[in-house]
């Protein structure tokens, strides 16, 4: 892309917003996502002789010194990129104040996957058969901003996940699945592409809805809205029953769990939070501080 000064950018960016913007989002144990899998790892990146951490997400990854490649290093099983489509370009930033040109969607993320995967027999971590998750978070227009997104990761062909025949089709696992999160307007082309190579994070109220793991595998929600405790003293017994209960319910249809929210500053009261995660089998833990939760979940084999 070309380079254009940053007045210039933030007035087409302007433009952009107009259709509106998305709200933030989310991300495995349960995974509905087929049989057959093509799943990458570079040597350089990757966590030698150390099992990936299937239950670890990479919150707002971009943010990290080497977006992608510091989570991989660290065994993520999913990352998060927060996306904007400005002048036909797919943009990683949190805000539109970050927006730069040259961080695009292809570059931090697309490329550098489909380099590594090709590097290492068809495996995001060579030797293991896991799909890496790449939660995209729409943050403009989610109908156009999707359509847009759709277009690129066909190109990629079988690097990722795809569904075929609608909403309830046959699934085909890739070495990366990406679940669209963020402005609820993508759901629409969604449904009715016969051919689909992203699948739909959905909220608590797609729990029970009859909508197959093949569209939505993956239902994530803000803790705060659910729950109180931030891990001071024990989990309350009603809220701990609740915790259970969602997480039976997705895994019933099989579909995977992560809240996003939860307390993310090192010390015991995160370490108690992410201990009643994992005794619920919630399937993603939600982090800023990629050695701080690879420390505790290699711990907490």
């Amino acid at each position: 892309m070309v380079r254009r000064t940053r007045r210039a950018f933030v007035v087409t960016l302007g433009a952009a917003l107009a259709g509106g913007a998305a709200a933030p989002a989310f991300a495995s144990t349960a995974s509905p996502l087929g049989t057959t899998s093509v799943s990458n790892d570079s040597s350089k990146d990757s966590p030698k002789g150390k099992r990936p951490l299937a239950r670890a997400h990479a919150h707002n990854d971009y943010e990290h010194p080497r977006p992608l490649l510091d989570a991989l290093s660290h065994g993520f099983g999913s990352v998060e990129a927060d996306i904007w489509l400005v002048d036909g370009q797919l943009l990683v930033a949190h805000d539109a104040t970050e927006l730069d040109p040259t961080r695009t969607l292809e570059s931090l993320y697309l490329d550098p996957l489909a380099r590594r995967v090709k590097a290492n027999g068809g495996r995001v971590y060579r030797g293991y058969d896991l799909s890496l998750q790449l939660l995209i978070d729409l943050k403009t227009a989610g109908e156009a901003t999707y359509l847009e997104l759709a277009k690129r990761l066909r190109h990629y062909g079988p690097l990722f996940s795809a569904a075929y025949g609608g909403v309830d089709g046959r699934v085909r696992r890739g070495a990366v699945t990406a679940v669209i999160s963020g402005d609820r307007g993508a759901r629409a082309p969604m449904e009715v592409e016969k051919v689909r190579h992203a699948f739909y994070d959905g909220r608590l109220e797609d729990l029970g809805s009859g909508v197959p793991a093949s569209f939505i595998p993956l239902i994530s929600a803000d803790w705060t809205k659910t729950f109180t405790w931030a891990g001071a003293g024990p989990m309350p017994a009603a809220e701990r029953e609740t915790l259970h209960r969602l997480v039976a319910s997705a895994h019933a249809a099989r579909q995977t769990v992560r809240f996003w929210a939860t307390p993310d500053v090192a010390g015991p009261e995160r370490d108690a939070l992410w201990r009643e995660l994992l005794a619920a089998d919630v399937d993603y833990l939600n982090t800023d501080d990629l050695a701080g939760l690879e420390a505790f979940l290699r711990a907490a084999r």
